[in-house]
């Protein structure tokens, strides 16, 4: 019971968290299982749905609703949005990971329900330098890409981050037990506004075969730099955003 009277979990607990949204998705979206390696981020469902679904009202208002395929930038062990778009639309989905235990871990989360091994797949992108390149085959098209990229700069700013979200859940015991999350899933040089830079960059090299780009983008005080990057590349853009309860968050949208 909270401070509310209210029947809940322990949010700062990560075991909790992680059952949490393994039973949303086994409920709601008929997973028959779902795992995460030690340490791996565990993605808030709700949110990851919003993206999901605003993707999916874009595409409508393209006249684009049968025979749709995506493509899911850095898709983790959790192969979350794969696995969603699939269930809730029945899209063809292709999630790409350069780190090869979430390959693994993602291929068996797709395994382990039926009929979506036939149109879910998952790769291993063996060059970190590139984003598109050797995953985007000649002659493949797909509707659109989507990506929730590292957003932070550093471990240490992603350790700050984590201390200041268990404050405020007025937990400070288990520090230590609760920071989940790989290097790649949580910070890269340059953090989120460098990674979408260089995917935007990389993008208009396969314009022709993706119809709609896509980010989430975490820091709204990044816009401004992923912006002026689109401008400069002269992309058509827009940004949609989206609130879950406290949360607000938003993507970019760019395309040729």
């Amino acid at each position: 019971m909270n401070d509310y009277k209210t029947k809940t979990i322990d949010f700062s607990d990560k075991q909790a968290v992680f059952h949490l949204n393994k039973a949303l998705l086994k409920n709601h979206y008929h997973l028959k299982d779902w795992n995460l390696p030690d340490n791996y981020l565990c993605p808030p469902i709700p949110g990851r749905v919003d993206y999901i679904l605003h993707l999916a009202d874009i595409l409508e208002e393209k006249g684009i609703i049968n025979n749709i395929k995506g493509l899911d930038i850095g898709t983790g062990a959790n192969g979350i949005y794969p696995i969603l778009g699939t269930q809730i639309f029945g899209w063809e989905m292709v999630g790409v990971d350069m780190d090869m235990t979430a390959v693994i871990a993602a291929k068996e989360n797709v395994k382990a329900t039926p009929g979506l091994e036939e149109r879910i797949t998952i790769l291993h992108q063996t060059d970190p330098s590139n984003i598109f390149k050797g995953i985007v085959d000649a002659g493949v098209y797909y509707n659109f890409s989507m990506c929730n990229p590292p957003f932070h700069t550093s471990k240490e700013e992603a350790t700050r981050a984590t201390y200041r979200k268990l404050k405020n859940l007025g937990n400070f015991t288990g520090f230590t037990q609760n920071f989940g999350g790989q290097a790649n899933e949580l910070w890269c040089n340059g953090g989120e506004a460098l990674f979408i830079k260089r995917m935007i960059k990389e993008s208009i090299l396969y314009k022709t075969q993706i119809g709609i780009f896509t980010s989430l983008v975490s820091k709204k005080e990044n816009l401004s730099k992923i912006y002026k990057q689109l401008d400069k590349l002269k992309a058509v853009h827009r940004t949609v955003s989206m609130e879950q309860g406290n949360k607000q968050s938003r993507f970019i949208v760019w395309h040729w």
